[in-house]
């Protein structure tokens, strides 16, 4: 089942958009003392599975935020096959004392399970409780349903991620895939595993891209 919806922005604009985005952030971007640490709790989209060490989601984001010279250490806190339920059952523990802020991108197995969209829109509500209390800066990122489940699935499931992005002050990003672009599967299976649910290490790249302006602007934002 693939997981991308139909509302996102065509590769070549959103890749434009953000490179000029990036250098304006890096231009009013505080002096730091030291490196922001950013932790990333997610699933296996975040976890790098079925890639190399060094082409997973993690990695391909620090060295393009090292690229373009932001001081920053990103944590590992993918668990392949994680659920939204198995996100708030870890992230008091994660969010370790320097941890600033925090990347949540989850959902992508509760859907893949079915799972009522009431039930993960608590669990991902815990885990934004859980940094509040800890003054912990968050990104949510966003997954679409696919619409095999029904309109009102969708319409549920899809309506979390922003409902809960303004109710508790986070950045957003309406979907984890939308820097791959428009287009037939047939094409986007280019940038997709042979399971046609993981990104390969090209499509991981072009994620990246996408959302990096707006971790830039999480990173900001613990100053």
């Amino acid at each position: 089942m693939r997981l991308i919806g139909k509302d996102v922005v065509t590769y070549g604009a959103c890749r434009a958009m953000g490179k000029a985005i990036a250098a304006f952030l890096l231009l009013v971007s505080p002096a730091w003392a030291g490196p922001v640490t950013v932790l990333a709790l997610g699933d296996s989209l975040t976890q790098g599975y079925g890639l190399v060490q060094d082409q997973g989601f993690v990695p391909q984001m620090q060295k393009w935020l090292d690229d373009q010279g932001i001081e920053a250490r990103l944590v590992n806190g993918g668990v392949s096959g994680d659920t939204t339920a198995g996100g708030a059952a870890r992230v008091e523990w994660s969010l370790t004392p320097e941890v600033e802020a925090m990347i949540v991108t989850l959902g992508g197995n509760d859907l893949l399970r079915g799972f009522d969209p009431g039930v993960s829109r608590g669990n991902i509500e815990k885990i934004l409780k859980v940094a509040e209390a800890k003054e912990i800066e968050v990104l949510l990122v966003g997954m679409k349903a696919p619409g095999n489940y029904g309109a009102g699935y969708k319409a549920d499931f899809d309506a979390i991620y922003p409902e809960l992005s303004e109710a508790y002050g986070t950045l957003y990003v309406g979907n984890f895939f939308a820097g791959l672009g428009e287009g037939s599967p047939a094409d986007l299976q280019a940038y997709f595993q042979p399971d046609g649910i993981h990104p390969n290490a090209d499509g991981v790249g072009r994620i990246v891209e996408a959302l990096g302006p707006r971790v830039i602007e999480l990173i900001n934002a613990t100053k």
